[in-house]
């Protein structure tokens, strides 16, 4: 466990000592203790989470070692506490570890399935579970949908242990503070977890049947294959937002007077979206076309980005090439969807004099009409180096001046209507050049600037 900071080894041990503690009266000889059923669940745990160690098929193991959650919660429901402790305990310490240090990785979750199984088959024998299921021999007939509380509740306490558990771990070893490192953490697993038991139920129902243990294949061998297939969504979810994080990165770097200006022209076009009653496919594409709206200025030289004073004839051309630059970088990328063509025209008017096309009207796309009012308002509502931020009632005022000829009238009414009900969060109003790039001038106060034009004689909203 070297390479582990000390307050997080000793949490580590205890967590360990505490499940060791949590198991010690199945090993009791008089305990009764049902070594048959143990040993074949922890045998199934391992082979479940032994695939991630073999470099051909670790890309097919549907979920990280040690979280096949559906067996762990049906060894809850038809071990006693002490022997389910023990079913995690095989495949958490021989499954894969993506990363240093080894060991304290293994014992870690080891000890944190260990107790969270144990408190979780506790709690279905507290609240009398095994009678529901037939009683402990499984004589008799399941008593559903009685069985449901037990099993409920028993989901909700492995959730909150694992994630109490998962917080600490995260204070002693990732420093994360107090106030952040349990947030969310129980009310994004409940669901699954959910969905997890009332599986583990079904596998510890068919177990007691006349059928047996074989039986119970019929429900873990799908669910098996839905973690598959949910994981290589959530790899595939995870690699599109990974590309989108890097692309933004770049653009901030290369123009960092406007950092965060992407994530907040984004969320704004959600709220947008939402407001209009947009499908929930769309929504995603909607806020990736906000994000990544000024990806094209990745191909517009730094030099005209950064200039100190007015640009050029020559150097404005430049600038506004950059949603053609934005679309040719993103054209490849199939999972955008809509939002490439937000990012070709979100830069149109309605009344034809915006570029790079002079499109007029609903010849426009409906995702670039929303990122123009949310990449206005933004820019608006913003503190720049070279102006201060509007207060949001006068941005918004601003953008209705100018609905019907510059921007789309419903994109304006629909972001007032949503700024009423949400509000804007001071994190999107913060200032976004707080961080001068070396060496570099900060633009003049009245100063041409590459996006906006002058800056206090510029007709409409900055752009």
């Amino acid at each position: 466990m070297r390479g582990t900071p000390g307050a997080a080894r000793a949490h580590i041990v205890s967590v360990v000592v505490c499940a060791a503690v949590c198991a010690l009266p199945a090993l009791d000889p008089g305990a009764s203790t049902p070594w048959g059923t143990l040993g074949l669940l922890a045998g199934l745990h391992l082979a479940c989470e032994l695939p991630g160690r073999c470099r051909i098929l670790s890309r097919a193991v549907p979920v990280g070692a040690g979280s096949f959650f559906p067996l762990l919660l049906a060894a809850a429901f038809l071990l006693p506490p002490s022997a389910a402790v023990l079913v995690a305990v095989p495949g958490a310490l021989a499954g894969p570890v993506d990363r240093p240090p080894v060991a304290a990785r293994r014992l870690w979750r080891a000890g944190r399935l260990a107790l969270a199984v144990g408190a979780a088959s506790w709690t279905y024998s507290l609240l009398g579970g095994p009678a529901t299921l037939g009683g402990p021999s499984g004589g008799g007939t399941p008593e559903l949908p009685y069985a449901l509380l037990p099993v409920c509740a028993t989901a909700l306490v492995f959730s909150l242990v694992l994630a109490a558990l998962d917080g600490s771990i995260l204070v002693t070893a990732e420093r994360v503070a107090v106030g952040h490192a349990w947030r969310g953490l129980a009310a994004r697993s409940a669901g699954p977890h959910l969905v997890h038991a009332l599986a583990g139920l079904m596998m510890a129902v068919l177990w007691r049947s006349s059928y047996g243990p074989p039986s119970a294949l019929v429900v873990l061998l799908p669910m098996y294959i839905s973690c598959w297939v949910f994981a290589q969504y959530h790899r595939q979810h995870t690699a599109h937002r990974a590309t989108i994080r890097a692309l933004v990165q770049a653009v901030d770097i290369k123009d960092g007077y406007t950092r965060g200006h992407s994530e907040r022209v984004g969320h704004a076009s959600e709220l947008i979206g939402r407001e209009l009653g947009m499908e929930e496919g769309r929504m995603e594409a909607l806020r990736f076309a906000g994000i990544l709206h000024d990806v094209g200025k990745l191909g517009v030289p730094t030099r005209v980005l950064r200039k100190d004073g007015p640009l050029t004839p020559e150097e404005r051309r430049v600038i506004e090439l950059h949603p053609e630059y934005g679309h040719e970088i993103v054209r490849g990328i199939g999972f955008l969807d809509e939002a490439r063509a937000a990012i070709l025209h979100h830069h149109e008017r309605l009344d034809g004099s915006g570029y790079p096309y002079g499109l007029t009207g609903d010849t426009i796309p409906e995702f670039a009409r929303v990122v123009a009012v949310a990449d206005a308002f933004d820019a608006m509502t913003s503190t720049r180096s070279y102006r201060r931020a509007r207060p949001v009632p006068v941005a918004v005022e601003e953008l209705r001046r100018c609905a019907g000829s510059q921007f789309d009238p419903r994109m304006v009414h629909a972001l007032a209507r949503a700024l009423d009900r949400h509000g804007w969060s001071a994190a999107a109003n913060t200032v976004t050049s707080d961080e001068e790039p070396t060496g570099l001038p900060r633009p003049r106060p009245g100063a041409r600037t590459p996006e906006t034009g002058p800056a206090e004689r510029r007709p409409g909203p900055p752009r």
